[in-house]
């Protein structure tokens, strides 16, 4: 217990003092950019180790994404609402989609829920080139940056616009949704829900004849997945300030379930680190020009040789 108070006072101070500090004696401003990156990405990427968790391979994590990231964009460009109350909203919307589509398509299972999932993604993506209020092709641009978030007249973030450099608060933010996200996975996955959770990967049978109700559980693990990517594709759009069908493609939907894959399926934090290692590994591969890809691949076929149960199998305990 010890250890892992010491390591959660590290990764704090890491991600909240460390790294900004580094970047602000380098000069290096739009590393802030990245990492906020690093930080949505990783929450989509839990979404998709959940539903591994109960045995599904899912690839259509970017369809959510997606999704959430146009409910929050046309509530705030043609409805006004605030950023702040557009997150909760764009993730329940998406949970609530996900039930709809999930019912029917988790009672497949091995690669055959995997295709169906892959190809949400580009349903999805049709499906905002297609729709009026997407604004097709153009997508949804100018997007004002969050205003301020008050409770009983006491502010708590202040207003992004007023801001010297917004993506120092854009990164802070992601950072604390990252950790929050994390904190409820790893309860999750350490209580009963989460016990009965881990019987379904490993057998559904044998847990169904015990009285357990796999056909809810896997719509609510699928339900909570979806929520997580319609949020991070929803604070996404913030920083970007814009949005278009193209924002997310199957290859990110395939990404997501890399970064699990790198970082290690039986931890609850391998998406976390599978996303740092992935998502900097390309951008450091840039300068190779065309040989990027074929590094790039390279290099993963050879940690999932070498560390078939991902990066944290080297000194993590199963599952912490």
């Amino acid at each position: 217990m010890t250890k892992k108070l010491a390591g959660l006072i590290v990764f704090l101070i890491t991600v909240f003092i460390v790294v900004p500090w580094l970047i602000s004696v380098t000069g290096r401003t739009d590393l802030y950019y990245v990492f906020t990156s690093v930080a949505l990405l990783s929450i989509a990427s839990a979404g998709v180790w959940l539903t591994f968790y109960i045995g599904r391979i899912n690839i259509g994590q970017g369809a959510y994404a997606l999704m959430g990231g146009y409910v929050s964009a046309i509530l705030i460009m043609y409805y006004g609402w605030s950023f702040w109350w557009t997150l909760p909203v764009a993730g329940m919307f998406c949970a609530v989609a996900s039930i709809l589509i999930g019912i029917p398509i988790l009672r497949l299972r091995g690669v055959y829920f995997a295709m169906v999932t892959l190809i949400l993604t580009e349903v999805m993506r049709l499906l905002a080139l297609a729709v009026p209020i997407t604004n097709g092709a153009k997508g949804i641009t100018s997007i004002p940056p969050p205003g301020p978030l008050s409770i009983f007249g006491f502010v708590l973030v202040p207003d992004f616009a007023t801001l010297q450099n917004p993506r120092i608060a854009f990164y802070y933010l992601s950072a604390v949704l990252m950790i929050i996200c994390f904190a409820l996975m790893y309860r999750l996955v350490h209580s009963r829900i989460g016990h009965i959770c881990m019987s379904l990967q490993q057998n559904e049978e044998l847990a169904s004849s015990i009285g357990v109700n796999i056909a809810a559980l896997r719509v609510m693990a699928y339900a909570i997945s979806s929520f997580l990517g319609g949020l991070a594709g929803a604070v996404f759009i913030g920083a970007t300030q814009s949005i278009y069908p193209s924002s997310f493609t199957v290859t990110d939907s395939v990404n997501f379930m890399l970064n699990c894959f790198l970082g290690g399926l039986g931890y609850v934090f391998g998406p976390m680190l599978g996303t740092l290692v992935l998502y900097l590994g390309w951008n450091l591969l840039f300068s190779t020009g065309e040989y990027q890809l074929l590094i790039y691949s390279a290099a993963m076929i050879v940690l999932m040789l070498v560390l078939p149960n991902g990066l944290l199998s080297l000194g993590a305990k199963r599952k912490d």
